[in-house]
């Protein structure tokens, strides 16, 4: 944690940074709102808790000596791990609660190896492994949200493995809704296009929130609320009442619990690392993290958010990328992130319910797009060819 003798550097660099670290703050919450509610969704979670775990990624992990221009929150990497948890669990209260515990273990975990310095260990795994393996996790989550981007009704998908959705998918064809559909694929749309756009100003506009500008308007002129199913829109409820002890932990003397526990550990972690150790490639500055330090404000995180019913936060490549690109200075940015997101939390989920699920799922198959797209499988053979040479 920060010590007493760095608070005063903290304030000052706060003071010094604060236009860029609110602004880029600002952009970065405009990105990371809609991407939080997605992957809460698709890993079996409710929605909200997306947003919790990036508030908490945001405010709590100041405090610790973390990566300066990483975001802390949810991950898309993370989705195929946290929904084959929920639903081996049952895929009800039960399991979102039970995976939550599994989160607390392996956070407690996460701060032990960061005590004994074992951050660093990342350098020893191969890239072309780590690669290889979130291409499989991007092919995974661009499949299982395919049927939310038609809008086809969640029970007859929620249970299904890879595998039987390849099989399902002529049924997904026979059972989507127009209006849903259209939205889901001008949305995804809409992602390819404009973060293909090379005009400087318009890069500066989230992708996300272009798709949010197009869908809720779509979703008011077809009055989504009375006319589709309940399961097409973002359903956040009483945020606030559902806080607390969130974590089950009736499951621990389990060999599921511990399996799960072990993969989180080891996915989050290396994705979490290897994201910092790329920021900091782009640090305008050429600082260089605290691995260590980083992986122990992570764990901390990850148990205050967990105990509370969030998802696994870890340092995100495309909203810390994004951090660098709006001129963040430092870790503040990522405060403000997190404050920004509280402030929704508070003011705007009536805005925020009108959110379409085909909006959120056009942004994850990109997501998932980007894990998998070509030019991954060509880094990975390349970086194969390198290493045996």
């Amino acid at each position: 944690m920060i010590d007493q003798g760095n608070i005063k550097q903290e304030i000052d660099s706060l003071k010094k940074n604060f236009k860029s670290d609110i602004s880029a703050g600002f952009f970065v919450f405009l990105l990371a709102l809609p991407l939080s509610l997605g992957i809460a969704k698709a890993s079996g979670f409710p929605a909200s808790m997306g947003v919790l775990t990036a508030i908490i990624g945001g405010v709590f992990t100041l405090f610790f000596r973390v990566s300066e221009l990483s975001i802390k929150g949810p991950a898309a990497g993370l989705i195929t791990i946290s929904a084959a948890a929920v639903t081996e669990f049952g895929g009800n209260q039960f399991a979102w609660q039970t995976v939550c515990a599994i989160i607390v273990t392996m956070a407690v975990l996460q701060i032990f190896l960061g005590f004994l310095k074992l951050g660093s260990l990342t350098d020893f795994f191969p890239h072309s492994a780590v690669h290889g393996m979130l291409a499989a996790i991007g092919i995974i989550i661009m499949l299982k949200q395919f049927p939310v981007l038609l809008g086809v009704d969640p029970s007859l998908y929620t249970t299904k493995g890879p595998i039987e959705f390849l099989i399902s998918i002529p049924m997904f064809l026979s059972n989507f809704s127009w209006h849903v559909a259209i939205i889901g694929i001008i949305s995804l749309l809409l992602m390819f296009v404009v973060t293909g756009v090379k005009k400087s100003f318009l890069r500066k506009i989230p992708a996300p929130v272009v798709v949010l500008l197009v869908a809720i308007p779509m979703t008011l002129y077809w009055d989504f609320k009375h006319t589709e199913p309940e399961y097409t829109l973002v359903i956040i409820g009483d945020f606030w009442g559902s806080l607390g002890m969130n974590a089950n932990f009736s499951a621990i003397g389990t060999f599921v619990f511990w399996k799960y526990v072990i993969m989180f550990l080891f996915v989050s972690s290396l994705e979490s690392l290897l994201t910092v150790k790329a920021i900091d490639g782009l640090d305008p500055y050429n600082r260089k993290s605290d691995y260590n330090g980083d992986l122990i404000g992570q764990g901390a995180g990850n148990v205050l958010t967990s105990l509370l019913g969030g998802l696994p936060m870890i340092s995100e490549v495309v909203r810390s990328s994004a951090n660098v690109g709006f001129g963040a200075k430092t870790k503040w940015s990522n405060f403000f992130h997190g404050v920004f997101l509280l402030l929704a939390m508070i003011f705007l989920i009536p805005f925020i319910e009108l959110i379409p699920n085909s909006a959120l799922a056009a942004m994850l198959i990109y997501a998932g797009f980007r894990l998998a797209a070509p030019k991954e499988f060509i880094h990975i053979s390349w970086t194969g060819v390198v290493a045996t040479q």
